[in-house]
Order: structure tokens, then C-alpha cells, then sequence
């Protein structure tokens, strides 16, 4: 009797979680439409902080004297950039000062061609900038293209730290209505692309933390958000309790973000406070 209460009180904990994970979902979801117009047309530059901080607002650089390489944030499917307004703003404030947020076309049907383009991207940066490298923090499917161009196009010479929020790194079988889109079935387990992406991948030089979410609810299974290759230098953090739409505008994850692009360890549990 004790054991069946047990396990009716962490049922039922369990569905509360989930409960407050879809009430914030919906939050977030209602807050970006409003903000999805300002995200469909391209940046024009990369911008530098003090452009979008002004003069009177001073930055907070807690690694004075060391160059960060600039930083794409690649969205997720049928997304913008708008998505990564207060990621990009937070990396701003705390010293990053070539940060730019990427939009593809939302007629993208293949992650291979994406990845190409993506490519072609980080080159120009690296010759506006004078970078030899670049930083990448992707959302779900933006995640997927940067580790295809990384793992699979030679670009793992330009990519320093790749940063996976919610990214399908095994496949997922959510939304099975998108079937008929060519890039829902790419990022399906078993695909063609998911048997590229897990062939062996000998000297990739990029290093990559994924975070990954027990309540994503675009995973299935949820733990395909997890990068777990023999080739590759990956680190999972496990995020207890946040949304898939959550990932890119949570104050944890962002300082998770943060401590990974300047290639601190993250404490012990530090991304668990949802």
C-alpha cells in the first residue's frame, strides 16, 4: 500500500511539473508571435554591444582581456531569429561583442544545403572579424545544421563550441502530421541523414554541449536530445522541468550558454533551477 502511494504521489508530481512546463510554453509561445515580426528580415551587420546597449549602459565583461570569437544563434524549424532576443542581449551585456542571430529561409527543405549556406556564412564572418573561428548556439533544427555542417562538411576548422538547445541529435518521432515536409523526415530516427550524422567522425575538433530537457515535448524519444557520439567531444546537461520552446529564453540555460562559450565546466546541477 505504501509502495502504490509512492508511486501515485510521483505520478501525480510528475503531472503538475508538466503541467507548469505547458503553462509557461503557452506564456512564451503567446510573447513570440508578437515579437516573430521584428525577427523575419536578415541582419544587415553584425552588430557591435555598445550599438544595441548605447552609451550609458555599461557592459559587464567577466573575462576582461580575452577575445571572444564572434557567436551565431541558428533557430529552430519555421522559426526567426527573433527567437534569441534576450540570448543575444544577455551575451552583449557579458562581453561578447560579435553576436548575430541567423535566419534561414523557411522554404529550406534539406539540412545538407542549409548546412552548406551556414558554412558560407562563417566564412564571411570570420573575414569581416578576423576570426579564425566562431562560436554556435542552435535551437532544436538550427542545432541540427550546424553539427551537419561541423561533423559532415569540413566545419568543424571553423567552429569552435557548438551549443544544442533541444536539437534531435538521434531523430524524434514528435508531430508525426509534418511527415510530408522533407526536412521533418530528415530529422526522423533511422533517416539517411541520422545514419550520416552517426558514422564515425575521426579528429572533429569542435567541442559540443547539448542540453537537453526531460519534458521536451518535441523529443520522442526525449533523450534523443542528447549527443552521444564516440568521435565527438560532447557534453549533455540535463535540464529538469523546461519546454522545448523555453530552451532559448531561460535564464539558466543562458548562463549554461555563457559558461560553455568560455569553456568553464558547468557546476553540478547549475541548469536545474526551473
Amino acid at each position: 500500500m505504501d509502495v502504490l502511494s509512492f508511486g501515485a504521489g510521483e505520478r501525480l508530481l510528475r503531472h503538475a511539473a508538466y503541467l507548469r512546463a505547458a503553462a509557461v510554453e503557452i506564456a512564451i509561445l503567446t510573447g513570440h508571435l508578437f515579437l516573430y515580426p521584428t525577427g523575419i528580415l536578415q541582419e544587415r551587420e553584425l552588430l557591435l554591444v555598445e550599438e544595441e546597449l548605447g552609451p550609458d549602459e555599461p557592459t559587464h565583461i567577466p573575462t576582461a582581456g580575452v577575445a571572444h570569437p564572434p557567436v551565431l544563434l541558428m533557430h529552430g524549424f519555421v522559426d526567426n531569429r527573433s527567437v534569441f532576443a534576450l540570448l543575444r542581449r544577455f551575451l552583449r551585456r557579458n562581453g561578447w561583442t560579435h553576436v548575430q542571430a541567423l535566419n534561414y529561409s523557411p522554404l529550406t527543405c534539406d539540412i545538407r544545403a542549409a548546412a552548406a549556406l551556414l558554412g558560407r556564412h562563417i566564412e564571411h564572418v570570420c573575414e569581416r572579424t578576423g576570426h579564425t573561428q566562431v562560436d554556435i548556439v542552435g535551437h532544436s533544427l538550427g542545432g541540427l545544421i550546424a553539427r551537419y555542417y561541423v561533423q559532415c562538411l569540413g566545419g568543424d576548422a571553423h567552429v569552435r563550441t557548438l551549443v544544442t538547445l533541444g536539437t534531435p541529435h538521434t531523430g524524434t518521432r514528435a508531430a508525426p502530421l509534418l511527415n510530408p515536409h522533407p526536412i521533418v523526415r530528415q530529422m526522423r530516427p533511422n533517416s539517411e541523414l541520422m545514419d550520416e550524422l552517426a558514422n564515425p567522425a575521426p579528429g572533429c575538433r569542435t567541442r559540443f554541449v547539448a542540453f537537453w530537457s526531460d519534458l521536451d515535448e518535441m523529443m520522442n524519444p526525449i533523450e534523443s536530445a542528447r549527443l552521444d557520439h564516440p568521435d565527438l567531444i560532447a557534453r549533455n546537461v540535463h535540464i529538469a522541468g523546461i519546454g522545448h520552446l523555453t530552451m532559448p529564453v531561460h535564464a539558466a540555460i543562458a548562463a549554461g550558454i555563457r559558461e560553455a562559450l568560455v569553456g568553464e565546466e558547468l557546476a553540478s546541477g547549475a541548469a536545474d533551477a526551473a
